[in-house]
């Protein structure tokens, strides 16, 4: 689907989108339209409610694995504004015939890329510039006691961060760092 100024693309994971708006450049710098509920009408997703901005100083910081559990689950507009990132998607919803499965792509604020993560998706990302922001939109209020993250290197689904970042390990948040592994979550249940 395009417009004038709009790409959208779907990827490998069913429902998962890739966005990719026009930049428009002059001697001033660009100008990129961040969102416009007549162009972005994205399957799957709910009306966006909440607007989030995560700023990270340094490149190699990697947040999440994360996601949002029954009612509480979240389809996400994800869009760096400054810098680019490493994005990564799991399946987690059983009955798909990718559950389980990732991908990754990197999006930069230079190409003024975003996802469309819809519900029952895992979410992360690897910064890869200094000072990279991302602000991202999500159609479901954060709810605490909803929240679930799957432990970054997890080695049953094997993640090619992309990147010669991990020669050493990522800039974790604590929480992240101790994250369940994905057998644990099998276990116990999403």
């Amino acid at each position: 689907m395009t417009n004038s100024a709009l790409t959208v693309s779907e990827l490998s994971l069913a429902g998962v989108l890739l966005l990719r708006d026009k930049n428009f450049r002059d001697v001033r710098g660009r100008f990129t339209e961040l969102w416009n509920a007549e162009r972005y009408r994205l399957p799957g997703a709910g009306v966006f409610c909440q607007d989030n901005l995560s700023v990270s100083a340094k490149r190699g910081t990697l947040r999440g694995i994360h996601f949002q559990r029954g009612a509480a689950a979240q389809s996400k507009l994800v869009r760096p504004v400054c810098g680019a990132v490493r994005d990564v998607v799991v399946d987690l919803r059983p009955g798909s015939t990718t559950y389980l499965k990732w991908l990754a792509v990197t999006l930069s604020a230079q190409n003024a890329d975003a996802l469309f993560v819809p519900k029952g998706f895992g979410h992360a990302f690897l910064t890869l510039e200094d000072e990279t922001v991302v602000f991202y939109k999500v159609d479901t209020p954060y709810r605490p006691g909803e929240e679930g993250a799957i432990r970054w290197n997890d080695p049953t689904l094997q993640i090619d961060w992309g990147s010669e970042l991990f020669a050493r390990t990522p800039i974790l948040s604590e929480k992240d760092a101790a994250a369940p592994l994905l057998s644990e979550w099998l276990e116990r249940g999403f």
